[in-house]
């Protein structure tokens, strides 16, 4: 099974657990910068050296070797699941991608026939009725979820849980979590425990938001996009998130978590 999802740098001082929505690019930078004193020229995700990927097959056996060996600060990053999902139908579904096309080809018209959403345009300003919209998605990441229909779960909105268990399952652990929402006291924490090449001050690194500017803005607070039976459907998908990593369930529009992450926790829960 190896450790997909996972990203390391050169220097193996830092070891990560892409969770996608959860500041991956802002973090791949930062990685990327703490080995070379600069950051990648272009979306971090498009890198093909400079930094190891699970995904690059001469970076497998190094990164393999390396977590099961304990080399490196070895962490994730987490967000508010109401939240994340919110992210994930503004990027992926009504907005545009960087290569100026929809995500995954057909994807959206599919959706559009099948479960009626609507996402307006460039040339009508993205211009639809947004809660509607987004039930309706909820409804269909709900199915791709539950049942593997119309389709496999896409990465971008699959549980957190489900992304941070293969790495224990496969032999690794955590040895931080973070949230999103508290990014810059949690990704310090996690350098100032590495040794890397070069000193990060992560106060001082811009943000590195690939989907900005690409499709409509969220128009109304969060808990408006959420009646009885999203928020159903959302504990039905993401109930182990919200237990685990310590985010509201009753309260959609706060963001931030209620409690400390338990490390022992997740790894019982998450490893079995």
């Amino acid at each position: 099974m190896g450790f997909p999802g996972v990203w390391m740098t050169e220097s193996e001082s830092l070891v990560y657990r892409v969770v996608p929505k959860c500041a991956c690019s802002t973090i791949g930078q930062i990685m990327y910068y703490s080995d070379h004193g600069t950051y990648f020229d272009g979306d971090i995700h498009d890198s093909t050296q400079g930094l190891h990927k699970w995904g690059q097959d001469d970076s497998q056996k190094v990164i393999e070797a390396a977590v099961l060996d304990r080399r490196g600060i070895t962490f994730t990053c987490v967000r508010n699941p109401y939240a994340r999902l919110l992210s994930s139908f503004f990027d992926k579904i009504a907005g545009i991608q960087r290569n100026g096309r929809r995500y995954r080809g057909n994807l959206v018209p599919q959706l559009m026939q099948k479960y009626g959403i609507e996402v307006g345009s460039p040339e009508d300003n993205f211009d639809f009725d947004q809660i509607r919209s987004f039930r309706r998605f909820l409804l269909f990441a709900r199915d791709t979820i539950r049942w593997r229909r119309p389709m496999d779960p896409d990465i971008h909105w699959s549980a957190m849980s489900g992304h941070i268990s293969t790495f224990i399952t496969n032999g690794g652990r955590y040895d931080q979590i973070f949230f999103t929402e508290t990014f810059n006291d949690g990704m310090q924490k996690v350098l100032d425990a590495a040794e890397t090449p070069v000193r990060v001050d992560v106060g001082a690194v811009p943000r590195f938001n690939e989907s900005e500017g690409h499709g409509p803005k969220r128009a109304h607070k969060v808990s408006e996009y959420f009646d009885d039976l999203s928020r159903h459907l959302i504990w039905e998908i993401y109930k182990r998130d919200f237990q685990l990593f310590r985010y509201d369930f009753d309260d959609p529009d706060n963001k931030m978590p209620t409690g400390d992450i338990d490390l022992a926790e997740v790894h019982a829960k998450l490893g079995r």
